[in-house]
Order: C-alpha cells, then structure tokens, then sequence
C-alpha cells in the first residue's frame, strides 16, 4: 500500500517537490535571475533558469561591452533580466544586455551617492555631445564637458576607458549625465595645490610662453601657468607683448606674488634686471636739458623716452609757447628727436615732468627785446570780441588794443565799428608781460591826446562840423581828422536870439564856430555854445568901437566889428 503512494504522490507532495527545485527563487517579471548556459545554437544561447522552458539568448548580447575575450561555453552560470515568463512559444523571454544595464545602474547609483569618479569609454556621437558606456549603462556625454578647453577632433578618445564623474541620474527616464571635464579640473587643480605648494616669492625659474594677450603673457612653469604681466616685462615701455616674446619661447621669470586663495602667480621679468629709477634725481636735475625721443602721445600730453625705462611727460601745457588748445599729435609725431628740460622729478612715484617750450626761445622775451614799450608795431586784425581787438604779431604771438585805447574820443563799441578781422592796423607798444604771455597795445596813443595840455581852454572859438541834428540840439566834431573830438551844442546854445535857437536850421555838415564854456578833462568833454560866443564878439564889439551911450546903435557897432573880423580872415 505504501509504495502505490509513492508511485502516486498527491498534490502537497508535487508541490513540495516543486518548491525544492526551484529554491524559492522569485521568478517575477522584471527581476534579474540566474541561469545555466545548457546549450548553443547559431547565433544564440540556451539558457535554463529553472522554468518549464528554457529562454534564448543572442550571443551578441554576451560580448557587448564586457571587454571580456573568453567566449561564452555550455554549462556557464551567467545572469539575466527576466522580461516574461512565458510567451506565446512557451519559451521565456530573456535578455542579457538588461541584466546588465540594471547591474550597471545599482552599481552607478551607489558611485553617484559616494560622489566617485565612473569608468567608461565614448562610444558614440549624438546631437550635442557624445554617448559613454558605463559598463552596460548608457550615458550622455554634453560637448562643453569633454575637456577644460574646446576640442576639435575627439577621435583619440573614442572607444578609449578613462574616468567619468556622474552629473545627473534619473532612472525612471534612463538619463545620466557624465563629465569627463570635472574629472581634469579636480586632476588640474591637486596638480596646481602641490605646485604651487613648491613655489616662494622672489624665486627665479625658467617657462616656456604658452598663449600672449594684449595685456601680458602665459607661462608655463611646469605644470602651472603663471601671469606675465605687460607692464612686468620690461621697465621701458612696451606697447604689446608681442613686441617681446612669442608663444614657444623660453624666457627666465621671477615669482612677484602668489595669491593662495586663487593660486594666480604673477610673474616678472623686469625685476631680474636693474632699475633704471636709481637715483635718477642725481642723472636729471630740475632745469637741465636734455634730448629724448616721443614714445606715446595722448590727448594730455607725449611721453620722452630719456633712456631705457625712463620716460618723462611733457603736459600739453608745456608744449608750445603759442599753439594752445591744439592736440598733442599737431605738435609732435611719435618717434620724434626733440629736445626737453627737466620741470619735476619726483622718483617715489616714478615720475619725470618734462617741458617741450622751455628747450625754445620765449617769444614773448623776444618780442619785447626788438620791440621795447613805446614801439610801434604793425599787424592784422585776428579777431573781435566784446572787449578789444587782437592784432597778429611776430612769432605767432598776439596783441591785444582794448577798446578803451581805439580811440580817444569815440566810445569803444563805435571805435571798434571800424576795424574788421583781416584789416592792417598800426599801435604802440603799451605794456609787455612776459610772465602772462601779453601784450598789451594801443592805437589812439599814436596820436597826442586832445585832451592833453592846453589843448583846449575856456573861452577858445573853435569851429565845427554838423554831424548829426536833434530835438534838443546838434552834435558836432573838430580837432584833427585822426583824432576828431565829439561835442553837443544845446538847443538853448545855439544862438543868443530865442528865434534862432532852432536846430533845424543846421544841416550835416555845416561848420559853424563857437565858444568853449567847460571843460571836463576826467569826462573828456567840451562844452561849446554858439550863444556865448556870439555875447562875447557883442561885447569886444562894444568895447572896441563905443556903446550905445555914445551915440552909434548896436547893429553899426556890430557891423564895424563884422568888418574886421573878415578883413582879419582875409
């Protein structure tokens, strides 16, 4: 009875059975299990992974990125990604590329949590950048992060294993993100630590120039460039490295400062060299002449080279006795010989003040040894303005007539009517400061001053011209034509008769004579009237040829003294 149950085990018992062969494994979809190779057909293997049926294989799923050169045998435990359990062959659905992208990816995502480098190779080029194999795990590689500068031809590193840092994962979407720049940087920058860890201030060593910009150049010093900075290269001035070095050339440099924070080392190669500032108070005292040649001009000025790695500036300023206001370039040209004299030197801050019209003879010194005060001069008018006239001298120099001495008489705004620029005109030399550059001249002193002496006294007939009537009066001139005064002869002056005191009666240019009752010397005006002179030849008259007591009338009297006036004329 026993042995038909064991020929006929129930239920419980194929289950138990069952149970023991598998091992309790769990053989749920999407698992990685184990399996035995059993078998090689073509281009696949059979693998049992203790299901009813075995699955099958590409053997090229095998080989991929294993770097492995032993071949796959029959009898091989190997692992496997099971997809389904049964398909509709009844065969299991397996896959050994994604066995080993989820061991790759468990693998990854412990590297990534610990902060580790990853080993992997470029396998391919997609739309910006490249794709790594991670060792079954497929990454994006962007084209910023191959390496710390721009590469050209990746071709060197393609297929090629070398450490990655892990960016980004994202398992759900499959990414990961790896830079293979982050992995030299962190190289470069222990490298860089422990160099400059090696270096001290003031040391001398060798570098080969590895780049050259406009503001200096880099040098390789073995591992770990330092700044050589433009000013740095030579105590003379250099207006572009380029003037002193080339990329490839090995220069001897001295270490001026290291920043430990940022690791920048700035070089020096005019410090391995004397200073040409050395006494240099000694070699260019104030005063002393020397000759130089312009290095730069600016809108302020030149700069004289004196001598290797000395330069002086000559302020615009300085530059010309006469050219004001005019570019330095208009003066000088670069590379120019001129000859200049020390003004300031002042060596704590390196700077030489140079003059340019100091070397030249002052024109001003000049002007007044051939034309002492009191010269006449002759000149073109070179311009106007609101307060006198300037008149072009010698050596480009100018003069200046204010209005207050055009003209003795007339006021200044009217004596000024009558010059225009370009006019040649005569004055006197009234005043020459050499120190303020001026020179002060004079036109109506070329003439004596009416008002001068005894030009002009109380009760003197003089006679006139009309040159303009009014209301209240006429205006009048006399004296010379050079130098005519101006006077105003009142309406109630005109006549000694109320009849006649009209001045219509007058026309421009009728002369007439009259009599001086004041004169105002500080005002420079005359006072003249028709009126008095006309009482005062009554009472000559009377004196002279009787009253009117004696018998004869006024009108016989005056006219007796009216014969002798014109026989006096003729």
């Amino acid at each position: 009875m026993a042995d038909v149950q064991t020929l006929n085990p129930t239920r419980d018992d194929f289950a138990a059975l069952l149970d023991e062969t598998l091992g309790g494994r769990d053989f749920h979809e999407g698992a990685v299990v184990q399996g035995k190779v059993v078998a090689i057909e073509k281009d696949f293997a059979i693998i049992d992974v203790g299901l009813k049926t075995e699955g099958r294989v590409a053997l090229k799923e095998f080989g991929q990125g294993d770097g492995a050169s032993k071949p796959i045998a029959v009898g091989d435990t190997v692992e496997v990604f099971l997809e389904r359990v049964e398909n509709a062959m009844g065969e299991a659905v397996i896959s050994r590329e994604k066995a080993r992208r989820e061991e790759a990816w468990t693998r990854l995502e412990a590297v990534f949590e610990r902060n580790e480098p990853v080993t992997g190779s470029i396998v391919g080029r997609v739309k910006g950048g490249f794709t790594v194999d991670l060792g079954g795990a497929s990454a994006f590689l962007p084209g910023s992060q191959v390496d710390i500068r721009p590469v050209r031809d990746v071709g060197p590193l393609m297929g090629k294993e070398q450490p990655f840092a892990i960016l980004k994962m994202d398992r759900p979407r499959g990414n990961i993100v790896v830079s293979r720049r982050a992995i030299l940087e962190e190289a470069r920058a222990e490298q860089r630590t422990e160099l400059v860890s090696q270096l001290q201030e003031g040391e001398v060593r060798e570098g080969v120039v590895k780049n050259i910009t406009d503001y200096g150049a880099f040098v390789d010093l073995g591992g770990i460039d330092g700044l050589l900075h433009v000013t740095d290269m030579s105590w003379k001035r250099i207006n572009h490295p380029s003037q002193v070095l080339a990329v490839g050339d090995t220069v001897k440099v001295q270490i001026v400062k290291i920043n430990p924070d940022t690791q920048r080392i700035s070089l020096g190669m005019k410090q391995l060299q004397s200073d040409p500032w050395d006494g240099v108070e000694a070699k260019y005292p104030v005063g002393a002449r020397f000759t130089g040649r312009i290095t730069n001009i600016t809108d302020y000025g030149a700069f004289v080279e004196l001598e290797a790695g000395v330069e002086g500036l000559v302020h615009v300023s300085e530059m010309s006795w006469t050219k004001k206001n005019v570019h330095p370039g208009k003066i000088v040209s670069t590379s120019q010989e001129v000859d200049v004299v020390v003004l300031d030197v002042d060596a704590s801050k390196r700077r030489i003040s140079l003059g340019l019209k100091q070397a030249q003879s002052n024109p001003w010194d000049q002007f007044l040894e051939h034309h002492p005060i009191g010269s006449t001069v002759e000149g073109e008018v070179k311009n106007t303005t609101e307060f006198g006239l300037f008149i072009g001298l010698d050596s480009d120099i100018d003069g200046m007539v204010h209005l207050s001495d055009i003209d003795w008489n007339a006021p200044g705004e009217e004596a000024m009517a009558r010059y225009k620029k370009g006019d040649m005109v005569k004055a006197r030399v009234l005043d020459v400061d050499v120190e303020k550059e001026r020179i002060s001249l004079g036109i109506k002193q070329l003439s004596g001053d009416p008002m001068a002496g005894d030009s002009f006294r109380k009760g003197q007939t003089v006679t006139v011209t009309v040159t303009e009537i009014t209301s209240g009066g006429i205006e009048v001139k006399f004296g010379e034509d050079e130098a005519p005064m101006t006077a105003f002869i009142r309406k109630s002056d005109l006549s000694r008769d109320r009849a006649e005191q009209r001045p219509e009666r007058y026309a421009v240019g009728d002369r007439l004579d009259a009599q001086v009752t004041n004169i105002d010397k500080a005002a420079r005006r005359l006072s003249l009237s028709v009126k008095a002179l006309e009482m005062a030849e009554e009472k000559e008259a009377i004196e002279q040829f009787g009253s009117q007591d004696s018998g004869a009338s006024l009108g016989d009297i005056l006219g007796a003294a009216l014969r002798e006036k014109e026989k006096a004329k003729d």
